[in-house]
């Protein structure tokens, strides 16, 4: 592995980080306190290309590697998470059908996802199907040439704002996980209707919502893959989440240790910055250097994901050590902010907030652990 990034690479991250410490930051507090979606540094994304990210440029994407995705999803998330997670689920739903679709489906839907013009939406959890994903009760019954398709889905970012749904809905119950099928959905299908908004703990500006299937006829041409395949493909489409919920947990981190080392380099006690203690120092060392190392890892997970074969067990690594990292050093910044850290007068609060997620979606730590415990052990 080559160390050292590539020009690409470089200049990837120089307009990225530009353009969310001039255009994302200074709407960072309003859109976290008010909820709301930022359409206009969505909008500015798509002038970026940002939502092509890993597509080939035959589809309208930048062809850039996993490694690359990596770096703007931490760049972004170094200022403001919830743009992170909006791009990084966008890149959930869009990889499957590049994987696994039809070049009938690729020519539909991938232009239009690679450009922007529609946000991709993950479907898989449900209210009784977290980690069991083989608890799925939504139901799809074949008649002809066409499947009517009824249920939910819970916790989908970009629910309420997307165009292009990837679902999975069990088609053979009696199969268990291998009776999973995989669809592709138009927002305007009328048998698809978007439910409760979440009003969340962190990550606010970020459109959570309900999806509901009522009785939603969906072509036998729309189904991806073969009938069947869904956990496959859900499983595939993770990995390559899970890289990216680590990447956003490194960016949450950097961006925390950013803000306090501006803080104790100007606050003053006993007649000198509180940086100037022995202590104080002593933890920005052991933050600097965890951030580091999950870097390194998510990285490493980024790099495999763009060589054959499955490596789940580096995409657990990297989530499960960069969350955790990012939950230490965000609490860590509060500290070192002291009671003014704990208030929404800087931003350090909400880094904790938004951390906190990247211990649970696209896999909990436990989950993470199986994986890598299951890896090992085989």
């Amino acid at each position: 592995m080559n160390f050292s990034p590539s020009e690409e690479q470089v200049l990837i991250r120089n307009m990225v980080r530009e353009f969310a410490d001039n255009e994302i930051k200074p709407i960072a507090a309003e859109i976290d306190k008010t909820h709301r979606f930022p359409e206009e540094t969505v909008a500015r994304m798509k002038d970026l290309s940002l939502f092509g990210l890993a597509l080939p440029e035959e589809y309208g994407g930048t062809g850039v590697d996993s490694l690359a995705a990596a770096i703007v999803y931490e760049e972004l998330a170094r200022v403001d998470a919830s743009h992170s997670i909006i791009l990084s689920v966008h890149g959930m739903a869009t990889k499957p059908i590049y994987y696994f679709g039809t070049d009938e489906q690729k020519q539909k839907y991938l232009p239009d996802l690679a450009s922007g013009k529609s946000i991709g939406c993950f479907c898989l959890t449900e209210p009784g199907a977290g980690t069991d994903a083989g608890a799925q009760a939504s139901r799809g019954v074949r008649e002809g040439d066409k499947f009517i398709i009824n249920g939910s889905k819970v916790f989908i970012t970009n629910g309420s704002v997307g165009g292009t749904y990837v679902i999975f809905v069990m088609t053979q119950p009696d199969k268990g996980l291998k009776g999973i099928t995989a669809f592709i959905v138009d927002r305007d299908n009328p048998g698809l209707k978007i439910g409760q908004l979440e009003e969340k703990m962190g990550i606010c500006a970020s459109a959570t919502a309900e999806v509901i299937f009522d009785n939603m006829v969906v072509p036998v041409s729309d189904m991806l893959g073969q009938e069947g395949d869904g956990f496959k493909i859900a499983m595939r489409a993770l990995d390559a989440g899970r890289i990216g919920v680590a990447a956003q947990a490194v960016g949450i981190a950097q961006g925390a240790m950013e803000a306090a080392v501006t803080y104790i380099k100007d606050r003053k006690q006993f007649g000198k910055p509180i940086a100037a203690n022995q202590g104080i120092q002593w933890m920005v060392a052991d933050m600097a250097n965890a951030i580091e190392g999950a870097r390194l890892l998510t990285y490493q997970a980024a790099w495999y994901n763009d060589t054959p074969g499955r490596w789940s067990k580096y995409s657990a690594m990297a989530k499960l050590t960069a969350a955790r990292m990012a939950m230490d050093v965000t609490r860590d910044a509060i500290q070192l902010h002291g009671g003014i850290g704990y208030t929404r007068n800087y931003p350090v609060e909400r880094f904790l907030r938004d951390a906190k997620i990247t211990e649970i979606y696209e896999g909990t730590n436990e989950v993470m652990k199986m994986v890598i415990s299951g890896a090992v052990l085989a």
